[in-house]
């Protein structure tokens, strides 16, 4: 199959994985960091269905759900249509960064056999990714 798209976003935070973790974790107070989505319902853990409810696309929910969840390190977050005919996987990543903080990855891959045809009508997710990167950055920075 295919990759159709993929959009991707990659920051330095000064804080601890651990602390990162605590935010990209906490769906009910993504509001009030994330400017890029309305809500998160849901739980974010390992097998959880979550809502997202994206700013970018007002009036639709994406369900996804945690596919991978290895704390403080890696999470994946999976959504689509039956029968693989286009799936979305959001992976955020967390290491040790070189001189201390942590290195935040944020990516999202779009594969599927309708892929090539729903990537046209599909907006330019990237300023919604650096925006991400950003809020997450100064939530877990404190500022």
């Amino acid at each position: 199959m295919a990759l159709m798209k993929a959009f991707s976003a990659t920051t330095t935070i000064d804080a601890t994985c651990e602390a990162v973790w605590a935010v990209l974790t906490d769906a009910p107070a993504y509001a009030s960091w994330n400017t890029t989505v309305t809500r998160v319902d849901g739980r974010i853990a390992q097998n959880e269905k979550i809502t997202v409810h994206a700013k970018i696309s007002s009036g639709r929910a994406f369900p996804v759900e945690v596919t991978t969840f290895d704390a403080p390190r890696r999470m994946v977050w999976t959504g689509g249509m039956p029968l693989g005919l286009f799936k979305g996987e959001r992976s955020f990543e967390l290491a040790a960064a070189p001189g201390g903080g942590v290195t935040f990855s944020l990516r999202e891959e779009f594969t599927g056999l309708l892929a090539p045809l729903i990537g046209k009508s599909m907006p330019d997710l990237q300023p919604a990714f650096d925006e991400f990167a950003a809020c997450l950055k100064a939530r877990a920075e404190g500022s």
